[in-house]
């Protein structure tokens, strides 16, 4: 009788032996998800949607990433494409060897989603992120050129003709981003 195959668990520490090799190493509950590195129009998406949140965001109110983690120790650690923390976060500031487990509060995660990491990013991640305490994930689809936007009363799609709005505490006005200037480069 052939026995059922053991999956391997893994922990923050573990992801400190994997390769440099550009592929991304993820953990959800210690199982591995390696996935290949982004494609052009993805990084073009992200790049626009991070210089936007820049323009935005006033000055010392938060820090925007691309590469940032969200991670719960030991066996949690997610990348997404953007990552949006007040500028508070974590406490005690930021030195360096503050780790990402540090962070507590997030405003906002976004996802870029290719065809290979679709149901990926939408079925694993995007409910790992509200469970850990996102408010609000994005999860911008290049396949479906539309951005979903999650929360944890539920998900709104928003398709190429419409406005993504985000308004995160204690600024005065919203940002309002057009889906298709967002989807420019992914539409051609």
């Amino acid at each position: 009788m052939a026995m059922p195959a053991a999956i391997p668990r893994y922990t923050l520490d573990d992801l400190d032996s994997f390769p440099n090799d550009g592929n991304t190493y993820e953990l959800l509950d210690g199982v591995l998800h390696v996935s290949p590195g982004p494609a052009m129009v993805h990084e073009i998406v992200a790049g626009h949607l991070i210089m936007t949140l820049n323009r935005y965001l006033p000055p010392r109110s938060a820090w925007v990433f691309s590469r940032g983690s969200v991670e719960l120790a030991p066996r949690t650690h997610l990348e997404p494409d953007v990552v949006v923390i007040p500028v508070d976060e974590p406490p005690g500031g930021v030195s360096m060897e503050t780790r990402w487990t540090a962070v507590k509060r997030w405003w906002l995660v976004v996802e870029v989603s290719g065809r290979g990491s679709r149901v990926y990013d939408r079925d694993r991640k995007v409910p790992t992120y509200l469970a850990l305490g996102v408010p609000e994930v994005w999860r911008v689809d290049l396949v479906a050129l539309s951005v979903e936007v999650w929360t944890p009363a539920g998900m709104e799609t928003h398709g190429m003709d419409s406005r993504l709005v985000w308004h995160p505490p204690g600024l005065p006005e919203p940002l309002v981003i057009e889906v298709s200037e967002l989807l420019e480069a992914a539409a051609r």
